[in-house]
């Protein structure tokens, strides 16, 4: 009998599923989307029932229902989620808040400042492997205990995106190991078990779960989630991820030498790389890197972070500038965002004079400052919306070549470059990119996301690939952007006003942000 595989993936503002057969083309693609909370200034929720789950069921039936495939012929489901969730969940696990989203959110700012002074320089270090930031998820746990005792005394779990949606398949609690060693230093030690030694602190050791490798068997659907979802009772389910890893994945970063850069709402990079690498800290300027980590391709070891912004901030230049034209696609008319693809086409490399920082969420990576603003520098009256819509993508590419910047002074610079997200949609952007990094950049094709590399690692879980070297064979080769050396040219000169612009204002945008 014919096999099959499905993913599913849940984003930040959809979801999409899909399904594949056994030589992996895509027999049902199918999506839906959803809407993310904001109650307060920095706070950025998900109601995980309503959306994380509500949304599997949606496109597991979908899925079934498009392609015509009995749900006996799936041989194994892949999922992945929001990789830094924090979800407290009661023994039944159903969500006792909503659940605290990725790096965006940054309301736990004083258990940050707290935990740094508590454990100190050295201790942070060797703990986190890394300044303690808004994408730690301890620190959303330290928050819930701090702030709402009666949710964190009633929690059984503290899941994330993807361990939520298994458990609710499965009824096993489980985290990818990589993961549980990135996301959530320091609750497990170097070989994914709960660090009693420092777990404590932050919750109790039996309050998280355990750690599996994300292609790795967790259970099998049970009768009740059959029920909801149409998949068939028994059906395996492997651990699953977060959505960056999955992308990344689905597009081959599989060897060291490979830097792979997503532009979804936010901009996320893994560079797979073949040692362990400290946190390091620029004497240049242009940032720092977290300390790297054992990657989810055995053998290998990634850096990895991400910015606050990249497709949210294309959101704010469309719904602050290009109103009109969002309004008309709901009635029928052209995408808005091709309409701005086609304007910033128009405006040359550096947009006349014009340069934007991209903070308008604070920022993660490189510059891990949640209260850096926005900015706008060189505005003359010759400037129109295009031009800032352009320097919106180029403040994204500059984001972009600060990383690979730092990848060149830690001795490990980039060979092969992969990008992927919603953002590949818009060739102007990804070749504002590829001019600002000098190199040759390969797009997947679009059905290459985060869905496709949850169902490729299922059809690993399930014994159909034998190791992730021939799941790389097995994908697409993709398209070849190259660079314009002149634009580069350019680039790499107004990149130091791009970098200086964030230090000679640092302090002010943190008095603004204490004024207001």
């Amino acid at each position: 009998m014919k096999k099959y595989f499905v993913g599913i993936d849940i984003g930040t503002f959809s979801s999409r599923g899909m399904l594949l057969d056994d030589c992996y083309w895509v027999v049902a693609d199918v999506s839906t989307p959803h809407t993310m909370d904001n109650p307060r200034p920095g706070w950025f929720e998900h109601d995980a029932e309503e959306v994380w789950w509500k949304d599997l069921c949606i496109l597991s039936r979908s899925l079934l229902q498009k392609s015509g495939v009995d749900p006996k012929q799936i041989a194994c489901i892949g999922l992945s989620a929001l990789g830094t969730d924090c979800l407290p969940v009661d023994e039944n696990c159903k969500p006792l808040r909503k659940a605290i989203l990725y790096g965006i959110d940054s309301r736990a700012g004083e258990e940050i400042k707290w935990l740094t002074e508590y454990y100190g320089e050295d201790k942070v270090q060797e703990l986190f492997g890394h300044p303690i930031c808004s994408g730690d998820t301890a620190t959303k746990i330290l928050w819930i205990r701090n702030h709402e005792p009666d949710v964190y005394a009633k929690t059984y779990k503290f899941l994330t995106g993807s361990s939520y949606l298994t458990a609710k398949l499965t009824g096993e609690y489980v985290i990818d190991q990589f993961l549980a060693k990135g996301s959530f230093r320091p609750l497990y030690r170097g070989d994914g078990s709960v660090n009693s030694e420092t777990v404590c602190l932050y919750c109790r050791p039996d309050q998280i779960a355990r750690s599996l490798y994300s292609n790795e068997l967790a259970g099998t659907v049970t009768a009740q989630a059959s029920a909801e979802t149409g998949f068939a009772e028994g059906t395996p389910v492997i651990t699953g991820t977060g959505d960056s890893t999955s992308e990344s994945i689905s597009v081959g970063l599989t060897e060291p030498g490979t830097a792979f850069f997503q532009y979804g709402s936010s901009m996320f990079f893994y560079y797979c790389v073949d040692r362990f690498f400290d946190n390091y800290i620029s004497p240049e300027g242009n940032g720092s890197i977290k300390g790297g980590k054992v990657f989810t391709v055995p053998g290998t070891y990634c850096l990895g972070d991400g910015t606050n912004a990249a497709g949210t901030l294309t959101r704010w230049v469309r719904d602050t500038f290009y109103s009109a034209e969002a309004a008309a696609e709901q009635q029928g008319g052209e995408n808005a965002y091709s309409v701005m693809a086609k304007e910033a086409a128009d405006i040359p490399a550096g947009c006349d004079g014009l340069i934007m920082l991209p903070y308008i969420y604070g920022e993660r990576s490189p510059i891990q400052d949640p209260m850096a603003t926005g900015l706008l520098f060189g505005l003359k009256g010759k400037h129109t919306r295009a031009h800032i819509n352009r320097a919106a993508l180029e403040a994204v590419g500059y984001s972009t070549l600060q990383h690979l910047k730092l990848f060149k002074e830690m001795g490990v610079g980039v060979k092969s470059m992969i990008t992927a997200g919603g953002g590949t949609r818009n060739r102007t952007w990804m070749q504002i990119i590829c001019d600002m990094a000098g190199l040759p950049i390969t797009i997947p094709e679009p059905f290459q996301c985060s869905a496709y590399g949850d169902a490729m690692m299922a059809a690993l879980g399930a014994g159909q690939l034998k190791d992730f070297s021939e799941l790389r064979k097995a994908l697409p080769k993709g398209k070849v952007l190259y660079p314009n050396m002149e634009n580069h040219i350019l680039y790499e000169k107004n990149y130091q006003i791009f970098r200086d612009l964030y230090h000679n204002n640092r302090q002010l945008m943190h008095t603004l942000a204490e004024n207001c």
